[in-house]
């Protein structure tokens, strides 16, 4: 068995400078999500792997993961603010491209 708390720590130095990199990057995350919030989430979300099968995760890949994760979040919040109109139209372009 492993300690709790020492691997939630080590989810945190491995998770917390990747959603730095990808909220500098991106103004919607800046603006629609709040950092330690997203880390406190997505740690809780990770801690449901073993340690083992957390490391065995390639950088490159947990920072797609991650990413994934994170514009899914900036984005739900982004379509309730939107007038019916607008909505209308994201609708539209959302089936072109399933169509298209």
């Amino acid at each position: 068995m492993y300690d709790i708390y020492s691997y939630k720590d080590e989810l945190i130095s491995r998770i917390s400078p990747i959603v730095d990199k990808l909220f500098q990057s991106n103004s919607l995350y800046q603006v629609k999500l709040d950092k330690d919030e997203m880390i406190e989430m997505l740690v809780s979300l990770f801690s449901e792997f073993s340690p083992e099968e957390m490391r065995a995760i390639p950088e490159n890949q947990l920072i797609d993961r991650i990413d994934s994760i994170v514009i899914v979040e900036a984005v739900s919040g982004t379509l309730s603010d939107l007038t019916p109109e607008q909505l209308e139209i994201f609708d539209a372009v959302v089936e072109g491209r399933k169509r298209g």
